[in-house]
């Protein structure tokens, strides 16, 4: 048998002939893991289960419990384990997963009836014996009619359509006492590890909570987010209506060619929706600057293009402030830990001149409208002046548009604050959901390819520190929002591959973003593609992919 090398963190090697598990390999990273759970490895910077073989020679690492990955690993396994629950006292209901909320995911069980707290408790006790028996986490090999005869059997309707567009000869599944369900990821080797959880009632069902990345050994208190849940709710109820709710259903409208209705069904709610907050803001009678917030690739400025138009049909004049603008100066500006310039801060603003200019603004002056050079890290102005007249209206879009640090001098009934989330209605499956951060992850990777020259690796690269920023300055404010806007479109996905698929194949496994990019890789593949040509032109999507009727 041909001979392959083990490269360690420390630099030693070791040529073995046969192949092996990770997990008879966790005592040579005892000296770098200091006490902490290493849950998987990276094998050549793909993350590979610890109860996965290795046969090529690679360097490998260790995924720590407190880790990005190490968390997803964790929430995966703890899904798995409640889905395996769920089947095992509740056989004849159908488990859904939603979308997430703080630290946790939301979960009904279609009965038609909201779930008792003794049925959730059930459900507890049941993860919780799994649990404390250390149960074997098995990962396998099925061919392709036993696995549409097991989902058949286990009643996972959407996970049995899926395989009717995505028809391997061998099906990899994850399997945990009698429950079987597809392979999404690694999971952990065995259950005793995900000891940290809890199952909490939450409207007609329950959140499945658990821990943040950074304290993996306790729960952080729940944040409610009453407006987020409302919008996803309406969503997801509108899915149904249409039997659109999975990767599976999406697949079906192509494969019939009923796409294009679909696409002008989503649109057209998207627009309507647009239309309701112009329509509260127009009703709000006092209403001066619109302030549009939210994470990044969440389609802010065609968002914010698109009400424009929307309030100029009932009447105002819209005229646009860029936050962007208001920098202080690089000379002025903070500095993160890692001592680079901290531009995403509500502190690298100048937050006393912009509440000048808009009270002045409000009392019927003319501004010098500031210009900012991210080159020279300056502002200057350029001889712009803006006045505001009867029936105009101002439109500002800026990550700290919903922190009331930034707008304290202006009076609450003078502003709206909308909050933009891309937040898809779609699961993959039964039991597995389409992350709301996968979403913009990918429109981010298409856009900054297309327009800014960045390689797909470049941006997953610098991700972390998007979403850490996110997470500092955007998500704890959600609920300062008087309106919420959902501008994921249930058909972009299948149009995104065609432009990220190769993108991705291009990050080599010599890279560290290899991992994220195979990751991606899997997902988009549970999609069949829709061409460009089917999007509209004042489609958010197009804000991302090019061709849009908007100038940016």
């Amino acid at each position: 048998m041909k001979k392959f090398t083990l490269t360690f963190p420390d630099g030693t090697k070791e040529e073995l002939s046969n192949e092996i598990t990770p997990i008879t390999l966790i005592h040579k990273f005892a000296p770098e893991s200091d006490g902490k759970k290493i849950v998987a490895v990276r094998v050549n910077n793909e993350i590979y289960s610890l109860d996965s073989y290795v046969d090529i020679s690679a360097t490998l690492e260790p995924v720590y419990l407190d880790s990005k990955d190490g968390a997803s690993i964790y929430r995966r396994s703890l899904c798995f384990v409640l889905a395996t629950a769920a089947h095992n006292i509740y056989p004849n209901a159908h488990l859904l997963v939603g979308h997430s909320l703080g630290y946790g995911y939301y979960y009904t069980l279609d009965t038609g009836k909201s779930l008792k707290t003794e049925e959730i408790i059930a459900l507890k006790n049941e993860m919780t014996r799994i649990i404390q028996a250390d149960e074997v986490i098995e990962c396998g090999c099925i061919s392709y009619q036993e696995a549409c005869e097991l989902f058949e059997k286990l009643g996972l309707t959407e996970t049995r359509k899926q395989l009717n567009y995505r028809c391997p000869g061998k099906v990899m599944v994850n399997t945990l006492e009698d429950f079987s369900d597809l392979y999404f990821g690694p999971l952990a080797s065995s259950t005793g590890i995900l000891s940290v959880f809890d199952l909490m009632p939450y409207h007609e069902g329950f959140l499945l909570r658990f821990p943040e990345h950074s304290t993996p050994d306790r729960l952080t208190p729940f944040e409610d987010q009453p407006k987020l849940f409302e919008i996803y709710k309406r969503y997801k109820d509108w899915g149904k209506i249409l039997g659109v709710t999975s990767a599976a259903g999406v697949n079906q409208l192509i494969h019939d060619r009923k796409q294009d209705e679909f696409i002008d069904i989503t649109e057209t709610l998207q627009v309507k929706c647009i239309a309701d907050i112009a329509d509260q803001i127009h009703q709000r009678g006092t209403v001066r600057v619109v302030l549009i917030a939210g994470p990044s690739s969440s389609g802010k400025t065609t968002t914010s293009k698109k009400l424009a138009l929307q309030l100029q049909a009932i009447g105002y004049k819209p005229k646009v402030i860029a936050l962007d603008s208001y920098y202080l100066g690089r000379e002025s500006t903070p500095k993160d830990a890692d001592g680079n310039y901290d531009y995403e801060c509500l502190e690298a603003l100048d937050v006393p001149l912009i509440n000048q200019n808009l009270l002045d603004l409000f009392a019927g002056k003319t501004i010098d409208v500031p210009s900012y050079d991210f080159h020279e890290g300056k502002r200057y102005y350029k001889g712009e002046t803006m006045s505001l007249g009867p029936n105009d209206i101002l439109v500002m879009e800026g990550i700290h548009g919903l922190n009331e640090k930034l707008t304290p001098l202006v009076p609450a009934d003078k502003k709206f604050k909308i909050y933009l989330s891309a937040l898809t209605q779609l699961n993959l499956d039964d039991h597995n959901r389409i992350a709301t951060s996968d979403n913009r992850l990918i429109r981010r990777i298409v856009r900054d390819a297309r327009f800014r020259g960045k390689s797909a690796a470049d941006t997953i690269s610098m991700w972390d520190s998007v979403q850490r920023g996110e997470r500092l300055h955007i998500f704890p404010f959600q609920n300062n929002a008087d309106a919420m806007l959902n501008t994921a479109l249930d058909y972009e996905l299948p149009v995104l591959k065609v432009y990220a698929d190769p993108l991705l194949r291009c990050v080599t496994p010599l890279q560290k973003e290899y991992c994220e990019a195979t990751r991606l890789l899997s997902f988009l593949n549970n999609f069949s593609t829709i061409p460009a040509n089917a999007v509209p032109t004042h489609s958010i999507i197009r804000e991302f992919i090019g061709g849009s009727a908007f100038h940016y």
